[in-house]
Protein backbone atom coordinates (compact mmCIF):
# COMPACT_ATOMS: atom_id res chain seq x y z
CA UNK A 1 0.00 0.00 0.00
CA UNK A 2 1.38 3.04 -0.81
CA UNK A 3 -0.19 7.20 0.62
CA UNK A 4 0.63 9.85 -1.71
CA UNK A 5 0.81 13.29 -1.82
CA UNK A 6 0.64 15.81 -4.70
CA UNK A 7 2.22 12.95 -6.53
CA UNK A 8 4.74 12.15 -4.13
CA UNK A 9 4.49 8.66 -2.65
CA UNK A 10 4.92 9.83 1.47
CA UNK A 11 4.31 6.02 2.74
CA UNK A 12 4.92 2.33 1.39
CA UNK A 13 4.63 -0.72 2.81
CA UNK A 14 3.15 -4.37 2.57
CA UNK A 15 2.60 -4.10 6.30
CA UNK A 16 -0.47 -1.95 6.47
CA UNK A 17 -3.38 -2.18 9.21
CA UNK A 18 -6.98 -1.32 8.35
CA UNK A 19 -9.23 -0.15 11.58
CA UNK A 20 -12.16 1.89 11.43
CA UNK A 21 -11.88 2.35 7.79
CA UNK A 22 -8.67 4.05 8.04
CA UNK A 23 -5.43 2.84 6.57
CA UNK A 24 -2.15 2.89 8.85
CA UNK A 25 1.44 2.43 7.96
CA UNK A 26 4.08 1.59 10.21
CA UNK A 27 6.11 4.69 11.43
CA UNK A 28 9.40 3.59 9.67
CA UNK A 29 7.25 3.04 6.80
CA UNK A 30 6.56 6.93 6.88
CA UNK A 31 8.51 9.84 5.24
CA UNK A 32 8.34 11.34 8.71
CA UNK A 33 10.16 14.61 7.15
CA UNK A 34 7.37 15.67 5.13
CA UNK A 35 5.03 15.75 8.55
CA UNK A 36 5.28 18.78 11.25
CA UNK A 37 3.15 17.69 14.23
CA UNK A 38 0.54 20.06 15.38
CA UNK A 39 -0.64 21.67 18.28
CA UNK A 40 -3.36 19.88 19.90
CA UNK A 41 -6.56 21.63 20.00
CA UNK A 42 -9.38 20.74 22.79
CA UNK A 43 -10.63 18.04 21.03
CA UNK A 44 -7.37 16.84 20.51
CA UNK A 45 -6.82 16.75 24.22
CA UNK A 46 -10.27 14.47 24.62
CA UNK A 47 -8.99 11.62 22.46
CA UNK A 48 -8.85 8.66 25.03
CA UNK A 49 -6.33 7.36 22.74
CA UNK A 50 -3.95 10.20 23.22
CA UNK A 51 -3.77 11.69 19.63
CA UNK A 52 -1.49 13.98 17.38
CA UNK A 53 -1.61 15.26 14.17
CA UNK A 54 0.51 16.34 11.50
CA UNK A 55 0.17 18.40 8.81
CA UNK A 56 1.98 17.10 5.63
CA UNK A 57 4.40 19.82 4.13
CA UNK A 58 7.15 19.63 1.75
CA UNK A 59 8.25 23.52 2.05
CA UNK A 60 5.82 24.48 -0.85
CA UNK A 61 2.17 23.28 0.02
CA UNK A 62 0.87 21.99 3.01
CA UNK A 63 -2.22 20.02 3.68
CA UNK A 64 -3.29 20.31 7.37
CA UNK A 65 -3.96 17.63 10.01
CA UNK A 66 -3.73 15.35 7.06
CA UNK A 67 -2.35 12.45 9.30
CA UNK A 68 -2.28 11.36 12.76
CA UNK A 69 -0.86 8.69 14.77
CA UNK A 70 -2.25 7.37 18.57
CA UNK A 71 0.26 7.79 21.14
CA UNK A 72 -1.55 6.22 23.91
CA UNK A 73 -4.11 4.08 22.36
CA UNK A 74 -6.57 2.00 24.27
CA UNK A 75 -7.69 -1.99 23.43
CA UNK A 76 -9.51 -1.52 19.95
CA UNK A 77 -6.54 0.66 18.79
CA UNK A 78 -3.58 -0.96 20.11
CA UNK A 79 -2.40 -2.60 16.90
CA UNK A 80 -1.90 0.68 15.26
CA UNK A 81 0.13 2.44 18.48
CA UNK A 82 2.54 4.98 16.89
CA UNK A 83 1.63 3.93 13.29
CA UNK A 84 0.34 6.68 11.04
CA UNK A 85 -2.88 7.18 9.33
CA UNK A 86 -3.96 9.38 6.57
CA UNK A 87 -7.18 11.24 4.95
CA UNK A 88 -7.67 14.60 3.51
CA UNK A 89 -5.22 14.91 0.85
CA UNK A 90 -3.55 11.87 1.19
CA UNK A 91 -4.87 9.45 -1.64
CA UNK A 92 -3.93 5.71 -0.34
CA UNK A 93 -3.71 3.19 -2.99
Amino acid sequence: MKAIWRGQVIADSDQTLEVDGYRYFPRDAVRMDLLRSTPKTENDLKCPHGVQFYDVADGAASSPRAAWSYEAPRAAMKPVDHWIGFWEDVEIS
